[in-house]
């Protein structure tokens, strides 16, 4: 297990049920399609997070990692992990249209290369296909400079997730 480089927390914007994970520099990684996991898909070098509410916020925390960290627990609902390369070392969690209130820390802490990213979820079923007031899903994304690897799915245990894969 590895310390955390720097960890950040904050709402991230959602619309038509995805935020983004690039960089603005080059593709992050080879497509992977959504239904492989119904949690992340990289498609045109942009990986793209699926979330369960259609619009709206969506609480999420970055922790950056020197080496690969344990997984989170119990309580996460759809763990994935994915390879993405930052061409310039601004990796980075976007908003789909809108920007973010306060960015979060750019996954690249160590520079252009190759990152794994482990991501996180939990309450995508709470308001599926809504825009809720209030905030109903959590995400965390722990990232650490690795080689590129395939993707890996830890944990799929949400309806939504299920439904993505099948649809």
């Amino acid at each position: 297990m590895s310390d955390p480089a720097k960890d950040g927390r904050g709402l991230v914007p959602v619309q038509y049920h995805q935020f983004e994970i690039s960089d603005e520099d080059g593709p992050a990684g080879p497509d992977l399609p959504r239904g492989h996991n119904g949690l992340v898909e990289v498609q045109d070098g942009i990986a793209t997070v699926h979330t369960g509410i259609h619009t709206g916020d969506v609480d999420v925390t970055v922790a950056l990692h020197t080496g690969a960290p344990e997984p989170g627990g119990a309580e996460w609902e759809e763990i994935v992990e994915v390879s993405l390369h930052s061409a310039s070392g601004e990796l980075m969690v976007r908003g789909l249209m809108d920007d973010l209130d306060e960015e979060l820390p750019v996954l690249s802490f160590d520079g252009a290369g190759d990152y794994r990213l482990r991501i996180h979820a939990r309450g995508r079923d709470t308001a599926t296909d809504h825009a809720p007031d209030e905030i109903t899903e959590h995400y965390l994304i722990q990232a650490w400079p690795a080689p590129a690897q395939d993707a890996r799915v830890l944990r799929q245990t949400d309806s939504y997730g299920a439904t993505v894969r099948t649809g």
